[in-house]
């Protein structure tokens, strides 16, 4: 039988990058709310503590585990050395807190964050920038295994690894154990078969991020040459079963592999459009139902 757990991220209560969305929420209402609508876990945010004796007795009032959180390198302009040592604030509270996967993005050229740069406007990397990452990738998911955890690594919009042949490209030059936290709803952005990438590397799978993309918003804003976060405030995301991604094929594709890990609904939305507890609830009934379907977990 295989082992899944539920998790919620707080960005649809709090969004660390628009500030404005969310900022007043206070983290013990965002906590509440996730564990009344029923999650196992929670990804880290913004007003979340880091240090482990804070954040442990936190997340032990809301019977929440931590599943760890995002993590932004910069392996394109510093070393390894130098990119271990800046993440070690982080990497001590993941182990505190028993994680099991380092989540990693990089960021060094990401524009994702820039409201002054079009979503359409994807960075790129010549050839020997694709093996000096992936070397130096490489080498970060050896330090992570010998920590005990297993480096995720995030493609997502506005990055360097965005559509499939970026991604294939990333995982054919790094080794095996740098994993990929599979991300449906930018998988669909950036025109990739979430399903596919699944089946295709199923030994890399070992983190998986659900939300949902509202498909006639999302191409406006990329066609307009409008920026990520303008297409966060417009609506282009949300949680599965509100949007226009069919995840039936991918939780097809997880059973087939036997994965075994953390599913995480996540949305980043304007609060005050979308209620995050009312949306949380739908995101996770979605998912428990497609996972029954597929028979996911049993």
């Amino acid at each position: 039988m295989s082992v899944i757990k539920y998790g919620a991220s707080p960005i649809a209560w709090t969004n660390d990058d628009l500030p404005s969305l969310g900022g007043d929420t206070p983290l013990e209402s965002c906590l509440a709310d996730i564990r009344d609508v029923g999650f196992d876990g929670v990804e880290l945010g913004g007003k979340f503590p880091r240090r482990a004796d804070q954040l442990a007795p936190i997340l032990k009032q809301y019977d929440l585990e931590l599943v760890g959180g995002w993590y932004s390198s910069n392996l394109l302009t510093r070393s390894v050395e130098d990119e271990i040592e800046a993440l070690q604030d982080h990497l001590v509270l993941l182990k505190a807190m028993k994680c099991s996967v380092f989540i990693v993005a990089e960021t060094s050229n990401a524009i994702h964050g820039d409201r002054d740069e079009p979503m359409r406007d994807q960075p790129t990397l010549g050839g020997e920038d694709w093996r000096m990452f992936c070397e130096r990738m490489s080498a970060l998911g050896d330090y992570l295994d010998g920590e005990g955890l297993r480096l995720a690594y995030h493609h997502h919009l506005g990055t360097s690894v965005e559509k499939k042949p970026d991604i294939d490209k990333f995982l054919a030059l790094t080794n095996d154990n740098v994993g990929l936290t599979l991300d449906v709803g930018h998988a669909a952005g950036g025109g990739v078969d979430a399903a596919e990438i699944i089946a295709e590397y199923p030994s890399r799978i070992v983190h998986v991020h659900c939300k949902d993309i509202r498909r006639s918003v999302f191409d406006s804003v990329r066609d307009s040459g409008s920026s990520f976060l303008d297409g966060v405030l417009e609506g282009m995301f949300t949680v599965p079963g509100d949007g226009d991604v069919d995840f039936k094929p991918v939780f097809q594709a997880l059973k087939q592999i036997g994965y075994e890990g953390w599913i995480i609904v996540e949305a980043e939305q304007d609060p005050a459009k979308a209620p995050p507890k009312e949306y949380a609830l739908k995101g996770l009934d979605t998912l428990k139902q497609l996972s029954a379907g597929a028979g996911l977990g049993a």
